[in-house]
C-alpha cells in the first residue's frame, strides 16, 4: 500500500489521479478487515507458529540448525520471528514490495553468504503448512502469498 501510494504520488504529480489509478485503494479497503484480523491472529499465535515450524524442521533434518559444530537454533528463531513480523506488517499494509526492499533483499545476501538458503526454503515451506493450521482458510491464503515471496527470495541458491 505504501509503495503503491508513493508511486501514485509520483505518477499524479500536479494532476488528479484517475479512477484506474485509485483502484488499488478500493481493493485494499475491501480486504482491510480480513487483513487486520489476520495480523491480530498472527500476533496471538506467533510463538506457537515458530515452535511448530522449529519442531517440524528438526524432524526433517536436525542439521538444519547446525553451522559446523555450532547450534544456530537461537539465531534461526530470532531471524524467523523478525521475518514473520515484517511479513505480518506487509500483509496488513498489502505491501510486499516494501518487505522485499527493506528486509528480504538484504537478508537474502546474508543467507547466501552463510549458505543458509536450504534452511530458509524449508522454513517458509513448513511455515505455510503450520499457518494453514493456525489461521482460517481466507487468512492463510492471504498470508501464504507473503510466505511464498519469503521462500522464493530467501531460499534461492
Amino acid at each position: 500500500m505504501l509503495s503503491q501510494l508513493e508511486r501514485l504520488s509520483r505518477a499524479a504529480d500536479g494532476r488528479y489521479a484517475t479512477d484506474e489509478e485509485l483502484q488499488f485503494i478500493d481493493d485494499y479497503m475491501k480486504t482491510y478487515s480480513l487483513r487486520l484480523q489476520t495480523y491480530q491472529r498472527l500476533q496471538d499465535v506467533e510463538a506457537e507458529i515458530v515452535q511448530r515450524v522449529y519442531a517440524k524442521m528438526r524432524s526433517i533434518d536436525p542439521n538444519l540448525f547446525m553451522n559446523g559444530s555450532e547450534d544456530i537454533s537461537a539465531k534461526w528463531k530470532r531471524d524467523t520471528i523478525l521475518v514473520l513480523r515484517y511479513s505480518a506488517v506487509a500483509l496488513l499494509l498489502n505491501d510486499p514490495d516494501t518487505l522485499c526492499e527493506r528486509l528480504l533483499f538484504w537478508l537474502q545476501t546474508v543467507m547466501k553468504a552463510f549458505g543458509a538458503q536450504r534452511s530458509c526454503r524449508i522454513t517458509y515451506e513448513v511455515m505455510q503448512d503450520v499457518v494453514k493450521q493456525q489461521l482460517s482458510p481466507p487468512q492463510a491464503s492471504l498470508f501464504c502469498s507473503i510466505l511464498e515471496v519469503n521462500c522464493r527470495l530467501l531460499g534461492i541458491s
